[in-house]
């Protein structure tokens, strides 16, 4: 891993946090490298649940960081800059346009992207401007085609020597589902690396499962983000062969342990499937996602058969869905809590199984936290210049790995690594699909 990645913009002023702040926070403190410590960070999308939290995140995470929320709304931009504080100020900035974002990134030396939804998105106009401004990237995307959309400028980013990391959600499909920075993928990562190298096995079968309470508090965003992956076919992996399936069928009945306890969970299009399968070599491989209160599985499973899919592919038409249903989600909401829990299963050659577990009270708080582990990592110089997925060691690496999630699960009701099932009770039962993936 090269000792200096990329060139900081900023001068290397280190501001000290008020002790005032200290007694009344008690996140634990990151000290960042003396060149990287007062950078720049530009998280797109500021003024929004994700993006807002990330901010917030960060500046409790790293109070010497100078965040800069960028959005369209200024109103907004200047209540989410008092709540931040002083090392905080607003920029106004259009993400579809190239001349408003290099604007923005020429004086930054970190963007964090969570203007989501991702979905549907023909070009990765901010990747571009990062790469064309020297500035390192961070996304919290969750949709297959933008994620390997993005790897695409793998080489541009080496030849500018800008680190990039795609898909750095707290899952991807909840960083809008976004949950979108606690990767799942780091997670599984791991546990097949201790599978390879303590147990000397081979992984045969990997499982994402995820569960929000509502729409976890994220309102519109994760609305339209669910739509939008109401319309696109299932790409999972089954021994080796890919494979195309109905979304939001194929549910099963997970255990997520305390807190949150059986919930069910359906199959979703979500890009840690294909690049868990390519990266991390195993040959079976599926995500499913499911939410309370059980009537909008429901809703959800009714959209599929009803809705046509190109009608569902269609952000506009998508909109006004969102519009239609989002005063009935916010006050569902207010009853069914924003809990959130994200469970891998990995099953082995030898018949070994272990799981990774990781469950939260509010997604808005653990969204922030996980984005903001991501993009500290990254300042601490764990990414390499290309663009990365998290579980790839170039993105994060392997030494990284523990003290990464150690940050993202910050204030988490659970969080077990490399344990076996047996511990969170019971292993999922399958209902519906003859395929089992």
């Amino acid at each position: 891993m090269a000792p200096s990645l990329f060139h900081f913009k900023t001068a290397a002023a280190v501001a000290v946090a008020s002790a005032k702040a200290a007694e009344n926070d008690n996140v634990s403190r990151v000290q960042l490298p003396d060149k990287t410590r007062s950078s720049r960070v530009l998280v797109l999308g500021g003024t929004g649940r994700v993006g807002g939290s990330t901010a917030t995140a960060l500046s409790k995470l790293c109070p010497d960081l100078r965040i800069v929320v960028g959005g369209r709304n200024r109103e907004k931009g200047a209540a989410m800059v008092a709540t931040l504080g002083k090392n905080s100020e607003f920029a106004e900035v259009n993400i579809n346009n190239k001349d408003s974002l290099e604007a923005a990134l020429s004086d930054v030396d970190l963007v964090v992207h969570a203007a989501g939804p991702f979905q549907q998105s023909q070009k990765c106009t901010v990747l571009e401007a990062a790469i064309e401004t020297q500035t390192a990237y961070l996304d919290v995307c969750d949709d297959t085609n933008y994620a390997f959309c993005a790897k695409s400028f793998k080489d541009r980013a080496v030849d500018a020597n800008i680190p990039a990391i795609t898909t750095g959600g707290i899952y991807p499909g909840v960083s809008n589902e976004n949950i979108d920075g606690f990767d799942m993928t780091v997670m599984a990562a791991e546990l097949v690396h201790a599978a390879r190298s303590e147990s000397k096995t081979e992984p045969e079968r990997l499982r994402f499962s995820y569960y929000t309470a509502g729409s976890g508090g994220a309102g519109p965003t994760i609305l339209a983000t669910s739509f939008l992956l109401l319309g696109e076919e299932v790409v999972a992996y089954n021994k080796g062969q890919k494979i195309k399936l109905k979304p939001f069928t194929g549910m099963l009945n997970v255990d997520f342990g305390k807190g949150i306890g059986k919930r069910d969970v359906y199959l979703l299009n979500l890009p840690e499937v294909r690049s868990a399968h390519e990266v991390l070599e195993v040959p079976t491989v599926s995500a499913r996602f499911g939410t309370a209160p059980f009537f909008w599985n429901w809703g959800m499973e009714a959209m599929t058969n009803l809705l046509p899919a190109e009608f569902l592919r269609d952000r506009s038409k998508v909109q006004q869905l969102v519009e239609w249903f989002d005063p009935l989600v916010r006050a569902v909401d207010g009853i069914a809590g924003e809990r959130v829990s994200m469970r891998v299963d990995l099953e082995c050659t030898n018949g070994r199984s272990t799981l990774a577990l990781f469950s939260h009270r509010r997604l808005s708080v653990a969204v922030g936290n996980a984005t903001a582990a991501f993009a500290v990592a990254i300042l601490e110089g764990s990414t390499q210049p290309g663009v990365w997925f998290p579980e790839e060691p170039e993105g994060i690496a392997v030494e990284a790995r523990e003290e990464l999630l150690k940050r993202a699960a910050e204030g988490a009701i659970a969080f077990v690594m490399n344990k076996p099932p047996w511990m969170v009770e019971t292993d999922p039962k399958e209902l519906g699909l003859g395929i089992y993936v």
